[in-house]
């Protein structure tokens, strides 16, 4: 039985890498890529979207600890920006309960797309500002971290970004160092109420999250080596992806709500 448990885990490892790769070079914490591999396992939304929370705390600690060796965090920042977040993500952490799963998979769906039109190349925005944001911009944005994290089970990464970018006036790299402070915090929080509740699966999490944490590290202390455009584009192309998959996933369970079943092409009748 141990066995067949080992060998039901081993799939997580490369996809926790690729998480953790992506969640180091963007500032998001995993769960885009966690939720739709926890649904292909056969997790209900409601285990897959808690299941990805708790998986995101070791992965983005692993990127926070390299952003923070890199000196270019302020404890004041990162105080602001984490406290909103896991302020927002405690209280909204069960409102997803309320709602079916084609529903959550329709908001994350939303969520993408309309995040995918507010990321820009960086000839499209304005000069990034040098002096830092105020705390209280910061603590706000990190509340849309958590209410993301709290409701839809996803870091909130790629909220933060764009709006730290074409709002507060931060440049790609530094957004995406803060973004991981926060997405942490606000996971931290919500995970706290999805394992009391025992929506959450430990395990899956701990081995998805473990393996993330060693590449979002790695990718995390190489984020300067990064250009701002290609970094830009890569959260459009993720956002647009997300975006696709979420909504698919989400028409086909509002169709298994209705009783409806959809014929494959060339099956017969």
């Amino acid at each position: 039985m141990a066995t067949s448990l080992i060998w039901s885990l081993l799939p997580l490892l490369p996809l926790g890498l690729v998480a953790g790769l992506l969640s180091g070079l963007l500032g998001i914490g995993g769960g885009l890529i966690f939720s739709p591999l926890l649904l292909l396992l056969g997790l209900t939304p409601h285990q897959a979207l808690a299941t990805s929370t708790l998986a995101i705390v070791p992965t983005t600690l692993g990127g926070t600890i390299a952003h923070g060796r890199s000196g270019k965090l302020t404890w004041r920042g990162g105080v602001a920006i984490a406290g909103g977040a896991a302020l927002s993500a405690g209280l909204f952490s069960h409102l997803g309960q309320g709602l079916a799963g084609w529903q959550l998979l329709s908001l994350q769906a939303a969520l993408y797309a309309l995040l995918a039109g507010l990321v820009k190349p960086r000839s499209q925005l304005a000069p990034a500002r040098e002096q830092e944001p105020r705390p209280l911009a910061l603590a706000l944005v990190g509340a849309l971290a958590g209410v993301a994290a709290g409701l839809l089970g996803v870091g909130g990464g790629l909220v933060m970004v764009p709006v730290m970018v074409a709002g507060l006036g931060m440049p790609v790299h530094g957004a995406i160092r803060y973004s991981t402070v926060a997405v942490l915090a606000s996971s931290c929080s919500a995970s706290l109420a999805f394992l009391a509740d025992g929506r959450a699966n430990p395990l899956v999490a701990l081995v998805l999250g473990g393996t993330a944490a060693v590449a979002a590290q790695w990718s995390a202390s190489r984020l300067e080596r990064v250009r701002e455009e290609r970094l830009v584009w890569m959260l459009r192309a993720l956002t647009l992806v997300l975006a696709v998959d979420s909504g698919r996933r989400a028409v086909g369970l509002w169709f298994e709500a209705q009783g409806i079943t959809l014929q494959k092409p060339g099956s017969s009748s």
